[in-house]
């Protein structure tokens, strides 16, 4: 680990005799944050590095011809301390006190080239959106977690951030424009959240342009309204923080490992190492999910909140020992389980399967649901590929049956997702998009995304799920 890496924290210097004391170095150039308090995972694993990933099998890495190593001397895009509080909060998810929403754009994240501020507010919006009707039905804090200001990749889709325009050849310099646009989308997310934009009193202000679904919504936030002036005149009033602003975090596949490892930091507050490149860092099928891989072999070293993502061929015993290494002290919140490409039948024989292996190993994880699977051709001659909207809600709807059947919680669901309801790319839902559509609104890089008002359609479906485990 390089001098330069290390994320310094002021009050740890005023104890350079503390238990973690031999990591007290202090780098060229230290980084200042506030420390949060918050529950700290333990040391570590021994034998672990920030690149030991690197003597171990990779798949679908780019080999590049020449290396970067500019953005470790970068400021991280994220704290420790933001990580370890999402670390708490799905540690409530996994007993049922909290809800996970996971949204924004596909792997591609809309590509650089369509990078812009709307795109970024608009979808924020939605997650907010989303996150009230969750909220209101399951009378549980709402965890908002994005998609967004990522590494604007994907390991199959190998664009953005791996290669040149044309040539095809791995672009180490692409790294850096993708910082440099992961900070300017962090930047602008945390001045919507704590500016004013998120203000639950701004709740009927909000874009509210969807025929089908304007008017439920509309009585949702007068109920809202009416809330908060009750709230008023007990003596909340609406400038309180907890109203005014919004928490959120950030999210994305750990499948690029020389852009991760330049953005590891070693936390002095805690002894520990940090991936700054988000908050949350998941391993996905295939490619990133060897238990003897390079990406498992980062993940493990790493203290922020990781997910895995299973679909029904994964083995519940590789499942349960995948978890043990990623996990060995057993902390909730550690682990969130994104279940993925099953589709509602396989979901009801397989889910039940892997929720009996973890529980019977007394291990502690988030069960989330991640619809977006299940793609088909596009039938309009467009050479990409869409979903119908009604298999995401039979999915939905599977996840939480069988959750009621083996007493467990539904902690969440993951969705890509655009806040634009122009785009089409989904059949299906009440804005009645139909194959005949896909050509006029196609935007999507990498996968279909739900348009604004099927998000807000699958919000109010999942709000009612919440609404009747309640009672």
């Amino acid at each position: 680990m390089s001098l330069p890496k290390l994320l310094q924290f002021n009050f740890f210097l005023s104890n350079p005799n503390s238990a973690n004391s031999q990591h007290s170095i202090v780098p060229k150039n230290p980084f200042t944050v506030e420390c949060r308090q918050a529950a700290v995972p333990p040391p570590f694993p021994e034998k672990w590095i920030d690149n030991s990933w690197g003597t171990k099998k990779t798949l679908q890495l780019p080999k590049y011809q020449n290396q970067v190593n500019d953005i470790e001397e970068f400021p991280p895009l994220v704290t420790p301390g933001e990580a370890r509080s999402l670390h708490d909060r799905l540690g409530d998810a996994a007993f049922g006190k909290a809800f996970l929403l996971q949204g924004g754009g596909d792997c591609s994240e809309e590509g650089l080239k369509e990078f812009n501020g709307d795109r970024i507010r608009d979808t924020f919006s939605i997650l907010l959106q989303m996150a009230t009707l969750l909220m209101f039905g399951g009378q549980v804090p709402i965890i908002k977690v994005a998609r967004m200001a990522s590494q604007f990749e994907n390991t199959s889709y190998k664009r953005d951030n791996f290669n040149g325009d044309e040539s095809r050849i791995p672009d180490p310099h692409k790294m850096i424009k993708t910082y440099g646009r992961s900070a300017a989308t962090l930047n602008l997310l945390r001045a919507l959240a704590t500016g004013g934009f998120a203000s639950m009193k701004r709740i009927t202000q909000w874009n509210l342009d969807f025929a089908e679904m304007g008017n439920r919504y509309q009585d949702l936030a007068n109920q809202v309204d009416e809330a908060l002036g009750f709230m008023e005149a007990a003596g909340v009033p609406k400038e309180h923080p907890v109203m005014a602003r919004a928490e959120f975090w950030t999210s994305h596949e750990c499948s690029l490992l020389p852009y991760e490892q330049s953005l590891t930091r070693f936390d002095l507050a805690t002894g520990l190492y940090y991936d700054c490149s988000a908050h949350m860092l998941w391993c996905g099928e295939g490619a990133t999910r060897q238990l003897d891989g390079a990406q498992v072999e980062f993940l493990r070293g790493i203290s922020n909140p990781l997910g895995i993502k299973v679909s029904d061929k994964m083995d519940s015993r590789e499942l349960v020992k995948l978890i043990d290494i990623l996990n060995p002290a057993n902390l909730p919140g550690r682990i969130t389980i994104i279940i993925s490409r099953m589709g509602s039948e396989k979901l009801r024989v397989k889910l039940p399967e892997l929720i009996r292996a973890v529980h019977g190993s007394k291990q502690i994880v988030t069960w989330i649901c991640d619809p977006m699977n299940g793609s088909i051709k596009a039938p309009c001659g467009l050479n990409s590929t869409t979903r119908p909207f009604d298999r995401v809600l039979a999915e939905v709807g599977a996840f939480f049956d069988v959750h009621d059947q083996e007493g467990s919680h539904p902690g969440g669901i993951h969705l890509e997702m655009t806040g634009a309801q122009h785009v089409t790319e989904w059949i299906g839902g009440s804005c009645m998009v139909t194959s005949d559509d896909l050509s006029s609104g196609y935007r999507a890089h990498c996968n279909p995304r739900l348009n604004a008002s099927q998000s807000l359609e699958l919000a109010f479906i999942v709000a009612e799920r919440l609404k009747h485990r309640r009672f």
